[in-house]
């Protein structure tokens, strides 16, 4: 008899190749298998909630496991915390509902692109936040202004990159916020799902509008041109974070969608 366990994992982005398993490359779900499979040969490999670009972090990356015995989950949380690397760590454990598949339920996620502003980057910080260069400070008004035309349902094939292969680039964003904190600034992003490279080029397009080299009134053009030319620079991956996934309120996990139950685009 299997039991089936969610897991709640955080890693720090910088030494994986993303979280769907390679062939010859460092992963998350590949390193949360070796370590599973350290006390349980034959368990199956973990299925992810998603996929995060290679040097983005995760602190709520969900993953759901296939156990041949039962586990009290604290125990299961501290077996494969003690086979796996400092910088990936199950932080939560609790028992998934039959019929219960993490990507398939998740109805909405929440990314935060983290910025480092000042004169010089925070060593401390470096390796969780895109340090921004500029002589002038950057207009965090000027681009919250700008990002409103983003919030809704959308074709986002002007934020898509190349490489994408969801089938449709029709998304919904729920809110899209930017936040100034010590040393640097947020942009906080939930929506439903996001397609490849999206929140990234979403994030580096503003910061053009907060230098001042894209006017505030321009995203509503790029939005429609359906055409990533129009758009930024895709920022770099170490200020991007996977912080809350929020799943379907029936299965029991976690809190309800703020935003209710309609199911995300694929």
């Amino acid at each position: 008899m299997s039991h089936s366990f969610f897991l709640t994992v955080a890693y720090v982005g910088t030494g994986f190749h993303g979280w769907q398993i390679q062939t010859a490359l460092r992963s998350g779900q590949g390193d949360l298998w070796t370590a599973l499979r350290a006390f349980d040969a034959d368990a199956p490999m973990p299925q992810g909630t998603g996929r995060t670009d290679a040097g983005v972090h995760a602190r709520a990356q969900g993953a759901l496991i296939h156990m041949q015995r039962d586990w009290e989950p604290y125990r299961l949380l501290a077996a494969l915390n003690a086979h796996l690397p400092m910088d990936i760590r199950v932080m939560a454990v609790q028992p998934a509902p039959e019929g219960f598949f993490p990507r398939q339920h998740a109805v909405a996620k929440r990314y935060v692109y983290r910025l480092g502003l000042g004169p010089a980057a925070d060593p401390l910080q470096a390796a969780f936040r895109w340090h921004v260069h500029h002589a002038l400070p950057l207009d965090l008004a000027a681009m919250a202004a700008a990002a409103q035309p983003l919030l809704g349902t959308h074709d986002y094939s002007s934020f898509r990159c190349a490489e994408c292969v969801a089938k449709t680039p029709v998304r919904t964003i729920h809110d899209l916020r930017i936040n100034a904190v010590e040393g640097g600034a947020e942009l906080v992003f939930e929506g439903t799902s996001f397609l490849m490279h999206q929140v990234r080029i979403m994030a580096g397009t503003l910061v053009e509008v907060g230098r001042g080299r894209r006017s505030v009134d321009s995203l509503a053009g790029v939005l429609q041109a359906r055409d990533r030319t129009r758009a930024g620079l895709t920022a770099p991956p170490q200020g991007l974070c996977l912080e809350r996934v929020w799943y379907e309120s029936k299965w029991g996990v976690g809190d309800p969608s703020p935003w209710g139950e309609r199911t995300q685009s694929r």
